[in-house]
């Protein structure tokens, strides 16, 4: 069930309406809690990086969208009304300007969603759906959410925990020197800067493929993450490293959103091939390197 609604010529608004079969409770988690929606919003082939989210009201809201051309995209919103787990209202005041009401109904085990963004005048809209496609951009919006939450197409994840003090451990996942002994050779561009792009190659012995990154978080000693895609492919992902120190001990988390974006129809690119990847750099290789220091 789904309805899109726009008349560019005379409304202020773009609304949308979904029944996604999941319960209220589970897609108001995901909709609210920025380690989930960090892993759906925004259009086809977006990821983020969420630095604040209040969810509350006169909360903000601040995260910048990284688009599939590598531009960064800054958003800044205000929350003005939220009633668990039935509905959200936020004033987006960053350009182009709108205030969005999501609600949550619930029909028994699934939620009919209903998202409306209602802009300051029948022109701006009429120029964000010609120039922004915002209307295509809130169904791939509501697309992402569905996948995430209906369809199971959550983050692949990973942690290990390692015999090694975190300042050892973040020296070995942000120096590039460190790096090379167990992680990818070809590191020579990597800088743990926001904003710094680097490429690598990496693959199968059959076929290597250029890795395009983008650094988009640093917390020192905590957490880092990075933009994921290949020059020749569409898609394109987020890896995020973070760090629990337990004791002398270390914890590392890795996180990698957006597999589904991927070429579907390449072996290379399924989730069990990064599962394997992932397995060897961080349960291994990492595992190796750090403890037998």
């Amino acid at each position: 069930m789904e309805t899109v609604k726009k008349d560019v010529d005379a409304a202020t608004e773009i609304s949308i309406s979904r029944l996604l079969n999941a319960p209220r409770e589970l897609v108001f988690e995901v909709w609210t809690d920025p380690d989930h929606i960090k892993n759906w919003w925004g259009p086809n082939g977006f990821t983020n990086t969420i630095h604040k989210m209040e969810i509350k009201p006169k909360g903000e809201w601040e995260l910048v969208m990284h688009g599939p051309d590598g531009t960064d995209y800054k958003n800044k919103s205000i929350f003005m009304e939220v009633v668990k787990p039935e509905k959200i209202v936020y004033v987006h005041e960053s350009s182009p300007k709108f205030i969005a009401t999501v609600t949550f109904e619930a029909q028994g085990i699934k939620t009919l969603l209903n998202w409306t963004m209602k802009f300051e005048s029948a022109e701006q809209l009429k120029k964000v759906v010609e120039v922004f496609k915002a209307d295509q951009g809130l169904k791939q919006n509501v697309d992402k959410l569905e996948a995430y939450v209906v369809n199971g197409q959550r983050p692949f994840t990973i942690e290990r925990t390692y015999d090694a003090p975190v300042a050892l451990v973040w020296k070995a996942i942000s120096n590039k020197e460190e790096m090379k002994q167990w992680y990818f050779k070809d590191l020579d561009q990597f800088n743990p800067v926001i904003g710094n792009e680097f490429q690598f190659y990496g693959g199968s012995d059959s076929k290597k493929y250029l890795h395009q990154c983008k650094v988009t978080e640093v917390v020192e000693n905590k957490k880092i993450s990075y933009t994921w895609k290949y020059n020749e492919f569409e898609g394109n992902s987020l890896v995020t490293f973070e760090l629990f120190p337990e004791g002398a001990k270390t914890r590392l988390k890795l996180t990698h959103a957006g597999l589904e974006t991927f070429t579907v129809n390449n072996p290379d690119f399924k989730t069990e091939s990064f599962a394997k990847g992932w397995g060897s750099f961080i349960g291994e290789r990492l595992k190796n390197y750090l403890e037998g220091k």
